[in-house]
């Protein structure tokens, strides 16, 4: 039975108390501390990060969803039917391609969205494949990630 502010690990072996700055310290090592959630400044810096990347996500899936229901009108209706046939392929082959850009624009922003819940919850930069955190830098690159690069890494 444990005592009172210490909880046994996944292995039911040796239990570790649980410090008051979000931090795991080993019974068997007391200088051995590992962080297992970023502080709360970081959770702000990284949100930041995410309104900004977020925003910008969404001015692009605005523009490419313009371009994708612009109709310019200037299109070649006054030349030869040779041409007409390939400028109207051309525009299709340039829709296909945008709705394909909008697609993935709109899954990345649901992507920021998690993250910013993640962020409330406190759970952000914890990988969903080994529990332990995500290096900073990963992050900064990839604010969405929700896995190390050695859990993607084992995906393969």
């Amino acid at each position: 039975m444990a005592k009172k502010g210490l909880d046994k690990n996944s292995e039911g072996n040796s239990p570790e108390k649980l410090s008051s700055d979000n931090h795991n310290v080993s019974g068997n090592d007391s200088n051995k501390v590992e962080k297992n959630r970023y502080s709360d400044d970081e959770l702000k810096e990284f949100k930041q990060l995410i309104l900004a990347k977020l925003e910008e996500a969404r001015d692009n899936l605005t523009m490419l969803r313009e371009a994708f229901s612009n109709d310019s009108g200037s299109d070649i209706n006054d030349t030869s039917p040779t041409f007409k046939i390939i400028e109207d392929g051309s525009e299709v082959m340039s829709k296909e391609e945008n709705a394909k850009l909008a697609t993935r624009q709109k899954k990345f922003i649901e992507s920021l969205e998690l993250a910013l819940l993640r962020i409330e919850n406190k759970t952000y930069g914890i990988c969903r494949e080994t529990g332990k955190l995500i290096p900073k830098q990963r992050l900064m690159s990839v604010p969405h990630a929700t896995l190390s690069i050695e859990a993607k890494q084992g995906q393969k």
